[in-house]
């Protein structure tokens, strides 16, 4: 009997867990660090419990702790969400050990697939289909083949991976995943795969009973990533035939059964043409769930919790209709860097779902995975499920944290990715391109704002001024817009207060555009219109004097810890040579210089945290 149920974990997944906990009566306890105490999960919960004496980074991995909070809260059972310890062998059976229901796969089934080498050979002797495995102690072995995939023999979701292309680039590879490893799973194990380039990655949903039934449920596309970690996801995956997913599917119940698994569980695939090749398995839920239970009509997590129970599964899974395509909504900026700061508003349209860790004010902290949320389209076929999801990321309105939503809206208007051709290799191939201007009509959007919120004289109409000499323009760092008089054919026919932000309508021709704009604190400027949101940062008309940082100065893109210092003051660099590592959510940066030059300073220090803009070296470039 499951009554109170503990999440070991945080954001989008907790949330996640508690909404099936809901419907089915079971009350919830949510288990958080000193930076999520404001955070969404821990309000909903029940109960919440505050897991102190170790660093934020820390908290969700501290089993001890985790049991500990168990009992405080008479909590009779725990579900590790994924990432953290959910995976972990060790805490599984340390839950049971306690007299806990565990909602997950027995610590035997965890540990057989704990060790990716291992999985492999195990694999391998039940039929499935494998790549090599290459040890990664020395030197390249005779007849290696590169390029070749660095990979970390525990955990999952990207960390840890590297694509080696040459023999001499083997080392540094090695060293740097083996550091990521250890920060994000505590293994630094590592082992090297071909990569096999232009291969499709997917996956296969599992679902297994403690009586003998294994269910697979169908495929998903995983192909189109970032950093080894996925970005777009769907089901059913587009370039499985009928033939393909009955062997997917074979070999997935076949890698199931040989370490007697039970419940929801994913099995992940290289497929290129017809050739299959097993990854890894995944013992957990996975982050992209929801595409395969909108389309099977099924609530993983719910049968998570009755399988652990004690339930038995039906004869045959759920028959599969329509499609699904889920996008990851990331903090990071262009380069795929993580931020951090307050989400002044976060807000999606109705008609898909929405799997989110933040609302509107959340404080997005630097020690976790930089995933806001999941956004989810369903359609009766590919091309509506698309459409669905598109139109909610260009009508979402998300204030005060750069994310990569214009990288997401170029990949679902992509001609390939819309024909279905994707692969790992996609975003190598169709990069997300420059950032467009902002419209004229977004700025002049803001223009009439700004005029409306004005002290004195906003009742007088636009293109009424005392001295006409020059016209006046709204200036900004991104653009720059004449609004006093407006330009020819633009007139503004309504400018309303709506809640925090101003509604400006806006008609050139016969043609009206509304707009929302909003500021916050810091001066930014959050313009959303029909086709486009932007930020626009205002240049101030009386500039504050302001602390000046020397030219060449290389800035912390975000707070992290200095892993490594790669030069010292004095040397000559090159553009593009490593400067330093920096580590920030789990994940290494290299820092690079931006430009050839001679390093007049070093202020980093390994081991040292520094704060986003932080003055991390000084690079004077050369004369040409």
């Amino acid at each position: 009997m499951i009554t109170r149920l503990l999440v070991a974990n945080r954001g989008e997944i907790a949330r996640r867990v508690f909404r099936t906990c809901r419907e089915l009566g079971v009350e919830t306890v949510a288990v958080f660090s000193d930076a999520d105490a404001r955070a969404p999960h821990v309000a909903e919960a029940d109960r919440a419990v505050r897991l102190s004496g170790v660093t934020p980074a820390e908290t969700y991995l501290a089993a001890d702790r985790l049991i500990e909070a168990c009992r405080a809260s008479g909590a009779d059972a725990v579900h590790p969400g994924y990432g953290f310890l959910s995976e972990n062998a060790a805490f599984a059976q340390a839950v049971l050990d306690a007299g806990l229901a565990w909602v997950g796969p027995p610590p035997s089934a965890i540990a057989a697939m704990g060790s990716k080498p291992a999985a492999k050979r195990l694999m391998a002797e039940a039929g499935v289909p494998v790549l090599p495995s290459l040890p990664v102690d020395g030197e390249p072995g005779p007849g290696w083949e590169f390029p070749l995939l660095v990979k970390a023999s525990a955990g999952g979701g990207g960390r840890g991976m590297r694509v080696v292309r040459d023999p001499g680039e083997l080392a540094r590879a090695v060293e740097s995943a083996r550091r990521e490893a250890e920060a994000a799973f505590g293994d630094g194990g590592v082992f090297a795969e071909p990569l096999l380039e232009g291969a499709r990655h997917v996956e296969v949903q599992v679902l297994a009973d403690r009586h003998g039934g294994v269910w697979a449920l169908g495929e998903r596309e995983c192909s189109v990533q970032r950093r080894h970690q996925k970005v777009v996801e769907e089901c059913p995956s587009p370039g499985v035939t009928a033939a393909l997913r009955a062997e997917l599917e074979d070999a997935a119940v076949r890698a199931a059964r040989a370490i007697g698994y039970v419940g929801a569980g994913t099995v992940e695939f290289l497929v290129r043409g017809e050739r299959v090749a097993f990854l890894e398995m995944n013992t957990r839920l996975q982050v992209e769930h929801p595409v395969t239970e909108l389309v099977h009509g099924i609530d993983l997590v719910r049968w998570q919790i009755e399988v652990a129970r004690g339930a038995a599964l039906p004869p045959g899974p759920p028959r599969p209709s329509g499609h699904a395509v889920e996008v990851r909504l990331y903090a990071e900026d262009r380069d795929f860097l993580p931020q951090a700061g307050v989400l002044h508003r976060f807000e999606v349209p109705e008609g898909v779902r929405v799997d989110a860790g933040v609302e509107s004010g959340s404080a997005v902290p630097p020690h976790y995975d930089a995933l806001l949320a999941k956004i989810v389209g369903y359609g009766a076929d590919r091309d509506e499920a698309v459409r669905r999801t598109a139109r909610a990321l260009r009508g979402a309105r998300i204030h005060g944290l750069t994310t990569n939503r214009d990288l997401l809206l170029h990949i679902l208007k992509n001609q390939d990715f819309l024909r279905g051709e994707t692969h790992t290799g996609f975003l190598d191939l169709h990069p997300e391109p420059a950032p467009a201007p902002p419209s004229d009509l977004a700025v002049l959007a803001l223009a009439a704002a700004n005029r409306e919120r004005a002290p004195v004289l906003r009742g007088l109409p636009s293109g009424w001024r005392n001295v006409r000499s020059q016209p006046r323009t709204a200036r900004f760092e991104e653009a720059e817009a004449v609004y006093d008089p407006l330009p020819e054919g633009v007139t503004v026919t309504e400018v309303a207060r709506a809640g925090d932000a101003y509604r400006v309508v806006l008609e050139r021709g016969t043609v009206r555009q509304a707009f929302e704009v909003a500021r916050y604190d810091g001066g930014k400027v959050y313009v959303d219109g029909p086709d486009e949101s932007v930020t626009l940062t205002p240049v101030p008309r009386l500039p504050e004097p302001a602390e000046h940082v020397a030219p060449g100065s290389l800035l912390a893109p975000m707070p992290g810890n200095v892993l490594r210092v790669e030069v010292e003051a004095g040397a000559r660099v090159e553009k593009g040579q490593p400067v330093l590592v920096l580590e920030a959510m789990k994940m290494e940066h290299l820092i690079t210089a931006p430009a050839g030059g001679v390093v007049s300073a070093v202020h980093a220090r390994q081991g040292r945290q520094v704060e986003a803009g932080a003055v991390l070296a000084i690079i004077e470039e050369r004369e040409s």
